[in-house]
């Protein structure tokens, strides 16, 4: 990869503002080594978290093949010359410098779109260097700047100061800018286009082509890994280099072949490479081959291939041409030779065939056959003999026939192949004769008039300095944009320089003021220590209280925006707000302010102790890298990193996805504009459920400066989102609890997607009548988790049980907001992050798993009063999510959710003939108050209400 790994830590900040489209595209990328080094159509896609270029080899594909680090790299281009620019060769090229010297050089399909990349990727990096200080920010100061997160904690100002940028800057940015506009290969829209038709992989000159061949014959030479073949493929034959004697004589009768064919017609080659073997002798291409597979033989030699072909060439060539001669009068007599060995064997068998035939007749003759008999047979052999003789001469005949037949039809061949080529040479004479004939007339009819003579050589002298003139004109066009790009990638990565060099200065000012603050407390508690260590025995008021008393008064001190000494960057203390919004420390209880300080001092110092979060942090930005070219979908992978919680940064896109992945249904079913239509509806008309809403806005989240006045932004978006579900379900409208809901999804997410998160809470994840008058579902709920509590934790259920407490008058209000205004809100948004994932079933997990991880302290409580007073607020005081988190998923499984809606199914029943039972209560009630004239005055609590 040309700069950077994948799993690299690194800032994520993102840029791309919520409607910018997408920066991808088609790219072709120099890769490979030797022979196969060229350039390969590659799908780039550019990740604004973390400014990487990642490149994939399609646009379906999901693990990336690497990046490229555009934070730290600058770009250039080559300003072609007009012959090339004119063919089109290396014209839309650009290389991207990473650090350590790394080099990627790439290619657009257009010099057109090549411009657009480099002026995107400019744009991208100045944007990314210059909140480089906001994504180094500590995550619990302020949130981390993000276009990509949504909602209102992404409005928040950060607490460390930004760099702000030169004015003159940015004016000679927009200056030096060059207008452009990309084809149909870059954007999303791309994706559906097929890839560029990429060049082939071996595409180099005989310069090249020599380099390469050089490192190939060092392997081939003797001593030097001798196993080894090296193959080298051409367009019409496969073949190794180290041929066989089989593979020699064959490809002797091919090149045999070939030379009579390449006689009728010089200018073809047969040859694959890219360079012109035309040049080389029509009989010098076979032994180069030859040369080629005989080097692995020859003994080494100090100079190069390269040099070795090209001074001695023709020598060599001249050598090779007379041992071929020398070895093909060699095969001839050797077929000679072949020929008489084979009369010879056939004189043998004749003689030996006729000693037979005489022996034979001389034992018939000591028989006693008779005299004219034996002559006859001795006539007959004769006449076989000469039979015999006649026919082998025939055959004979016929073979030679035969063979001049095919040489006949390969005359024949080349005689049509010549005839083609020559028919195809008199067209083109056709061609070029009509042609000269057009010429000829139209220089005979300028010769007419009497200035033609004159002005001819005039007027083409005149087109070729017009000509020239365009050329140098579109040669100086493309020396003027390279000459702006690379003046503005200049300017760029000057004022990049002086940011970071401001940025080190700074640093280094915030590392002399801590150093200082260091030293002043460490005085200040020597000076504790040294007078705790000696005792005051007098009533007077010691020295020693003064130094604690102050030491309270510093560590009580929040970060407030009236500090001018701290003005550009925030030191680790408690912030007034944390990254929320939510209100660290009271402002009028001094006993819960310092308890509040204490709690907010034991999280940071659990987050600076641990390394978890960043281990966590590198594997979201891992996966996430992953479905840069994908959308994402539920998996392992993905539900254990949620169960360990969501970086800030990634929380509005992951819980959008949730959100939509449970809420599709119901998208799908709706009309355009759904939300806003709702919404309008609910304002025009009479909505029953808006006093009760308008009432509740300001009760929602009073300890959060998004809800805390009528004009806070979150207010507004609160009662829009309200109203619509309102609207949208009016059998429920308006239920307190749900304001609580929506006012954390708001954090998170823009309106629209909160009324969707609020759907998918109260109608697919939670039971109906959850959030109705009677709140059926939520009785149900308390009374399941009284049997897993009596299953999970019995020792603590019999506790409670002993002492009588009813612990769901607490938890009903956990199960109704899912622990809003309950925990701390690190890790209440962890328990969102899983809720959001997984449905309810999270929220019996973490109720079962705070009351597992403060079992021991309740156990030592001996008193009902004195254990309901701790339930009230223990949970606040669970700080370690990690280890609550491994409770709530790992100590209590196994935890099937058929077994809750078995217990749900069972308790709903009961609780419905109780409600029903109440309810004839309340009849008979009614009747006996209007028969019973004592009782007429008394009224019930929904009567007093209304």
């Amino acid at each position: 990869m040309p700069a950077g790994s994948e799993g690299d830590e690194g800032p994520a900040v993102e840029q791309a503002g919520p409607g910018a489209p997408k920066l991808c595209g088609y790219l072709q990328k120099l890769s490979g080594k030797g022979p196969l080094r060229g350039f390969r159509s590659r799908w780039f896609v550019f990740d604004p978290r973390r400014c990487y270029l990642y490149y994939f080899k399609g646009p379906q594909e999901a693990l990336p093949l690497g990046h490229i680090d555009i934070a730290s790299a600058c770009f250039s281009y080559h300003q072609p010359e007009a012959a090339a620019a004119a063919a089109g060769d290396e014209a839309a090229a650009f290389e991207v410098h990473g650090p350590g010297g790394a080099v990627a050089v790439l290619k657009a399909a257009t010099r057109q779109d090549m411009t657009y990349w480099l002026q995107e990727l400019q744009q991208k990096r100045w944007e990314y260097c210059n909140n480089l200080d906001a994504a180094k920010r500590d995550s619990r100061t302020s949130p981390t700047p993000s276009d990509f997160s949504k909602g209102l904690v992404a409005k928040d100002s950060p607490d460390v100061s930004i760099l702000s940028q030169n004015a003159s800057a940015e004016r000679a940015r927009n200056i030096l800018a060059v207008e452009t506009s990309p084809t149909e290969l870059v954007g999303e829209q791309a994706a559906s286009q097929p890839a560029p038709v990429q060049p082939s992989a071996i595409n180099f000159s005989l310069k090249q082509w020599s380099t390469e061949f050089k490192n190939s014959m060092s392997s081939l030479r003797k001593g030097n890994n001798e196993n080894r073949r090296s193959v080298f493929y051409t367009s019409e034959e496969w073949e190794l280099l180290d041929a066989t004697p089989k593979d020699l004589e064959d490809s002797i009768a091919l090149e045999e072949k070939r030379k009579h064919l390449a006689e009728g017609n010089k200018g073809l080659t047969s040859s694959a490479f890219p360079f012109d073997f035309g040049r080389i002798p029509q009989k010098a291409r076979r032994p180069l081959k030859d040369m080629i597979g005989s080097s692995k033989n020859r003994n080494s030699s100090d100079s190069s291939p390269t040099e070795w072909y090209s001074g001695n060439g023709n020598k060599l060539v001249s050598e090779l041409q007379l041992k071929y001669q020398s070895q093909q009068e060699e095969l001839e007599k050797l077929k000679k030779d072949l020929l008489s060995q084979k009369e010879l064997v056939r004189l043998l068998q004749q003689t030996v065939r006729s000693s037979q035939y005489d022996k034979y007749f001389a034992s018939r003759l000591c028989e006693g056959v008779p005299k004219d008999k034996l002559e006859l047979l001795h006539q007959k052999d004769d006449q076989i003999l000469g039979l015999n003789n006649q026919l082998e001469k025939l055959n004979l005949e016929k073979d030679s026939l035969q063979q001049e037949v095919k040489n006949l039809k390969c005359k024949v061949g080349e005689l049509n192949e010549q005839l083609g080529m020559l028919m195809e040479t008199i067209q083109a004479k056709d061609e070029v004769i009509m042609k000269l004939s057009r010429q000829l007339s139209e220089c005979e009819d300028n010769s007419s008039s009497p200035s033609g003579s004159v002005n001819s050589p005039m007027a083409t002298c005149v087109n070729k300095e017009l000509q020239e003139l365009d050329r140098l004109k579109d040669s100086l066009q493309g020396y003027k944009t390279q000459n702006k790009f690379l003046n503005k990638e200049i300017l760029e990565l000057s004022a990049l320089r002086r940011n970071a060099e401001a940025r080190e200065r700074e640093w280094q000012a915030k590392y002399t003021s801590l150093e200082a603050k260091l030293c002043q407390i460490e005085s200040k508690y020597l000076i504790l220590l040294q007078e705790v260590k000696t005792p005051v025995c007098s009533e007077e008021q010691s020295p020693a209280r003064e130094v604690i008393t102050q030491l309270l008064e510093d560590a009580l001190k929040a970060e407030t925006s009236e500090q001018p000494e701290q003005a550009f960057f925030k030191p680790h203390l408690v912030s007034e707000y944390d990254i929320y919004g939510f209100q660290t420390v009271p402002e009028d209880d001094e006993e819960e302010k310092l308890v509040a300080k204490s709690r907010a001092l034991d999280l940071r110092s659990l987050s600076l102790s641990e390394n978890r979060e960043i281990s966590t942090g590198v594997k979201w930005e891992n996966y996430l890298a992953s479905t840069m070219n994908r959308e994402m979908m539920r998996c392992a992978e993905l539900k254990n990193l949620i169960r360990s919680g969501i970086p800030h940064e990634h929380r509005s896109k992951v819980w959008k996805w949730c959100v939509n992945l449970h809420v599709k249904k119901f998208k799908d079913s709706t009309v355009p504009e759904y939300f806003q239509t709702l919404l309008q509806s609910a304002l025009e008309k009479q909505n029953p459920a808006s006093k009760q809403i308008e009432l509740d806005l300001l009760r929602t989240l009073p300890n959060n400066k998004h809800y805390s006045s009528p004009t806070s932004e979150g207010i507004q978006k609160l009662r829009n989102v309200l109203l619509a579900f309102s609207w949208r379900n009016p059998d429920i409208g308006y239920c307190q609890g749900l304001n609580r809901l929506v006012a954390i999804a708001l954090l998170y997410l823009e309106q629209e997607d909160a009324f969707w998160c609020l759907v998918t809470i109260v109608e697919v994840f939670m039971p109906r009548d959850y959030y109705t008058k009677t709140l059926l579902g939520s009785q149900v709920d308390q009374r399941v988790f009284k049997d897993l509590m009596s299953e999970k934790l019995p020792r603590l259920h019999a506790h409670f049980e002993q002492y009588k407490v009813d612990y769901t008058l607490i938890t009903f209000n956990w199960f109704l907001v899912v622990f809003v205004d309950s925990v701390v809100s690190d890790i209440l948004f962890k328990i969102w992050d899983s809720f959001l994932y997984e449905g309810p079933k999270v929220i019996f997990r973490f109720a079962l798993a705070f009351f597992k991880y403060k079992e021991e302290e309740i156990l030592k409580l001996q008193d009902s009063m004195s254990i309901f007073k701790y339930l009230r607020y223990f949970t606040r005081t669970v700080v370690d999510a990690r280890k609550l988190t491994g409770i709530a998923f790992g100590d209590l499984n196994p935890f099937p959710l058929r077994q809750i809606r078995n217990r749900r199914t069972y308790h709903l029943e009961k609780v419905r003939l109780e409600l029903n039972e109440l309810e004839a209560i309340r009849e008979d009630f009614l009747r006996e108050r209007e028969t019973c004239v004592e009782k007429r005055d008394l009224i019930s609590d929904d009567e007093e209400d209304s």
